[in-house]
């Protein structure tokens, strides 16, 4: 029973500690609540106006979701937009901490954001505007521990097309591969 008590006690130890950093992350403010201006594009608000927008318009979408190769499509119209395009918002890279973090390319039409540190979850996000509206927005990310090695790439053009393609690698489940696209119909 000796061997029972010991992984209860490290289950527990290891369960404080993700909550503990889980209430920690959660107490630091937002970078608008801190009234800092914006570095760089803010994908958050973007997609949070976007989400709102397609609620309005409530568009008709064919969606495919692939898991492993195994595919399932139909047309849906989507309940939630905010929830829907929330991979997209939690790339948000406009936080007091990450202020250098980025280096910024800029021509009269495209942005380009990469991570300088090979520790950031987003690594690069590529922007296509046109008049200042935005065309397309391409995102990559990617994160690494001991427990699991994820890949995102995150593609979005407004009107037309979403995609999000995810591979994940979880040491004891193995490799789960995702992709959903959403197509605008209308």
């Amino acid at each position: 029973m000796y061997w029972y008590k010991s992984k209860t006690r490290f289950a527990v130890a290891l369960a404080a500690v993700i909550f503990t950093i889980a209430c920690l992350s959660a107490c630091k403010p937002a970078i608008k609540e801190t009234g800092a201006q914006l570095k760089y594009f803010d994908i958050k608000g973007y997609f949070e106006k976007d989400s709102a927008r397609l609620s309005k318009l409530n568009p008709l979408v064919f969606k495919t979701v692939v898991h492993n190769g195994v595919s399932e499509s139909k047309k849906v119209h989507i309940a939630n937009w905010g929830a829907e395009l929330n991979f997209f918002k939690s790339s948000d890279i406009n936080r007091p901490a990450w202020r250098d973090s980025y280096t910024i390319e800029a021509d009269s039409n495209i942005l380009i954001y990469r991570a300088k540190d090979i520790d950031l979850k987003t690594r690069e996000i590529v922007i296509k505007l046109d008049k200042g509206k935005v065309k397309w927005i391409l995102i990559g990310n990617y994160t690494k521990n001991l427990l699991y090695t994820t890949r995102e790439k995150l593609s979005y053009f407004p009107d037309s097309l979403y995609m999000v393609e995810k591979m994940q690698a979880v040491r004891v489940i193995g490799i789960n591969n995702y992709k959903i696209t959403g197509a605008f119909t209308q």
